[in-house]
């Protein structure tokens, strides 16, 4: 047996209040890929060049609202995408009363999805989508079924998907439930996550438990402060992980 796999299964063992913080490497692994790829097209039509952060910020939703909702119809919504072992294993943890909250910079709603309650999602979902004038709830079916800017059907406004856009602040209430989960930690689980996108990164900074675990396929700035680090497909680790009895 894989002893990183043993020594996990051992920390998960001794462990009451695990946090999990994930990244896009947890739902990649369900098929749902990075959105740093561009076509062109957009640049294309702009006749400038347009990274995907530009195409997801604000600025680029104001004043491009029909680009940009091609784009993100296109790159950010996967709604067949499926919950993987790694969010299976998740709600399992928090079943049992060990995890105590998952923080996630993802939007798809997959852990949620697979059984977990206790979820912080700091950059948002594409589930949750909002009438810009009245405030009108719509799911995710209104954006896909809406072929060029969503409006509201009650007020004619548009809607705005419940995502935190770049230029964006993330929702204070969601930072600070965050901050507290890992300030109780005992465990901090680190996946699927390379941890370059702050402010959402920079919460790591919080923890004060007695195990950091990290596991990712590459390298990562937290490293060096890990009592454990496992490289390889999350997935794959807590399958492995979840099995030892």
């Amino acid at each position: 047996m894989d002893p990183q796999i043993s020594e996990f299964r051992k920390i998960l063992d001794e462990s009451s209040n695990i946090v999990f913080f994930g990244g896009a490497g947890v739902s990649t692994e369900s098929g749902i890929p990075d959105f740093r790829s561009s076509n062109g097209l957009y640049s294309m039509k702009l006749s400038r060049t347009v990274s995907p952060e530009e195409m997801v910020s604000h600025t680029f939703y104001m004043m491009h609202p029909e680009e940009f909702f091609e784009f993100y119809r296109g790159n950010l919504i996967y709604p067949d995408a499926k919950p993987n072992a790694c969010h299976y294993a998740l709600a399992e943890l928090e079943k049992e009363g060990k995890l105590k909250a998952v923080i996630t910079q993802n939007i798809d709603g997959l852990h949620q999805t697979a059984g977990s309650k206790m979820v912080h999602e700091l950059h948002g979902s594409v589930l949750r989508n909002y009438c810009e004038k009245c405030n009108t709830f719509y799911g995710l079916s209104k954006i896909i079924e809406s072929k060029d800017v969503p409006i509201c059907d009650k007020c004619g406004g548009r809607i705005k998907p419940d995502v935190v856009l770049y230029e964006e602040a993330l929702d204070p209430d969601v930072v600070s439930a965050a901050i507290r989960a890992i300030e109780l930690a005992d465990t901090l689980i680190i996946g699927g996550t390379t941890l370059i996108v702050y402010p959402a990164a920079g919460l790591i900074r919080y923890f004060r438990g007695k195990k950091l675990v990290l596991i990712n396929k590459t390298k990562t700035s937290a490293d060096g402060e890990a009592d454990l680090v496992i490289r390889g497909s999350i997935g794959e680790v807590f399958e492995q992980t979840m099995s030892i009895k």
